[in-house]
């Protein structure tokens, strides 16, 4: 069942958008024609203006509204679209004055969100933040459904209307939905556990739509994600592993794109879906290094995750397309304590991807154990566990047939996986199979420790 009618493509459209206080114009204009392509419009027209407030009634006012209708009926258009919230009333009000069909700017996201979701949870999510975004509308603008349905035989009363029918058969789907999405959720919290067992951190990527953000992930994890130079290019969530210098480990998610005046239904639908941020050990928030309007695109990305709690979250900086701008270069720029601040580079063309691997590296693994331990034949789970981990970087056998591993890896990882083997992080407390080998060091004039530091 189709609840909500979508602008197909190729279908012709007129586009308004007026300039209130406190808007940019142009950005706002650009952004929206972007949009409406998107979702697969022909632009027949835009019609432009400016006022200080909206107007009660239909938004734009009479004038305007009568400008609009005579654009419509001069390209044909089946649909106008406004780059504003209108409520049920406005809308149904444009309709009787256009004769055509009305889409506000969140129905044009949400638009775009559905031609878009691939995956299961992807069309959830959809489907909900569309019924609630529907149930608005069925307060006022749908006079045509309050006709009564009567009621069957031996069935006394006059039945209810389809305004209510269709009122508690969307309601009821919006509640299978939500189960469904909670299943989701649960499933999403169980492979967060798991990673937080394995110790392995997780690093997300959010920014404005169509910043670069999936083809920076293809590039850095060599994935095969959806990438193009179109807005909400991509919706689900994507996660892989990532190998940083010296074997560190990580994983990388690309998450959905953010917006201005993202619809608060979406957002709230995709809550499950963005808590991959929430839960991160560290966003890279990724910018169109050629986009005149990045400083704004900051500002509202940061609002977007303000709105989802993952505002606390340590955030670096990325600045890509840098191949499209001719004033930038690839670069690490740090703050006045030398940590990095912001990175540079060209993911399509790679340049400056090897400088964030080193700063990914820095920010996520600064507290580094550098150093050889020396591992018995019988304490073959220790060095399953660190070759496991990726933490061996040269082995060397001695006579005795006792191996000396030459460590690199996060302390707080080499610390979990020495409790785990039951070996002291203290060397001068070292367990009895240690005890041999260790007095064969001491006699050699090397350390009683097990561990070198």
């Amino acid at each position: 069942m189709k609840f909500i009618e979508r602008p197909q493509g190729g279908q012709k459209a007129v586009l308004v958008h007026l300039e209130l206080p406190g808007s940019d114009f142009e950005s706002d204009r650009r952004e929206f024609e972007e949009l409406a392509r998107s979702a697969g419009a022909e632009i027949v027209a835009v019609i432009g203006g400016s006022r200080q407030r909206p107007d009660a009634g239909m938004f734009i006012g009479s004038g305007k509204a009568d400008e609009v209708a005579a654009a419509c009926a001069a390209g044909e258009a089946e649909v106008a679209i406004f780059n504003h919230e209108l409520s049920p009333a406005q809308e149904r009000n444009l309709e009787r004055v256009l004769r055509c069909r009305v889409l506000s700017r969140a129905g044009l996201i949400l638009d775009i969100f559905a031609k878009r979701a691939r995956t299961h949870e992807g069309k959830l999510q959809v489907e909900l933040a569309q019924l609630q975004h529907l149930a608005t509308r069925l307060v006022r603008g749908w006079t045509h459904l309050e006709r009564q349905q009567g009621g069957g035989i031996g069935l006394s009363g006059p039945g209810e209307t389809q305004l209510e029918l269709d009122r508690r058969l969307i309601k009821d789907r919006m509640a299978h939905l939500r189960r469904q999405l909670e299943d989701v959720k649960r499933h999403r919290a169980l492979s967060r556990r798991a990673r937080k067992r394995n110790e392995t951190p997780l690093v997300s990527i959010v920014g404005y739509t169509n910043a670069g953000k999936s083809t920076l992930f293809n590039s850095m994890t060599g994935a095969e994600a959806y990438a193009a130079d179109q807005l909400f290019a991509t919706l689900d969530t994507t996660i892989r592993k990532l190998q940083l210098p010296a074997d560190q480990e990580i994983l990388l998610a690309d998450t959905v794109g953010f917006i201005r005046d993202l619809p608060h239904d979406l957002v709230a639908a995709f809550r499950a879906t963005l808590e991959e941020a929430r839960e991160a050990d560290l966003l890279l928030h990724v910018l169109d290094a050629a986009d005149p309007e990045r400083a704004s695109r900051i500002e509202q990305v940061n609002a977007v995750l303000q709105e989802i709690e993952a505002e606390e979250v340590p955030t670096l900086l990325v600045f890509n397309k840098i191949d499209l701008s001719e004033h930038e270069t690839a670069r690490v720029e740090r703050d006045e304590a030398g940590r990095p601040k912001r990175v540079f580079l060209s993911a399509r063309t790679g340049e400056g991807l090897d400088a964030l691997r080193e700063v990914l590296s820095e920010l996520i693994f600064p507290d580094l154990f550098e150093g050889e331990m020396a591992v018995t034949p019988a304490q073959g789970k220790l060095r399953a566990l660190l070759y496991a981990s990726h933490a061996v970087q040269a082995e060397r056998i001695d006579d005795k047939g006792v191996s000396h591993l030459q460590l690199r890896l996060p302390r707080p990882r080499y610390e979990r996986i020495c409790r785990e083997a039951g070996v002291p992080l203290n060397g001068a407390a070292a367990a009895r199979p240690l005890e041999s080998w260790e007095r064969g060091r001491t006699r050699a004039g090397r350390s009683t420790t097990g561990v070198r530091d």
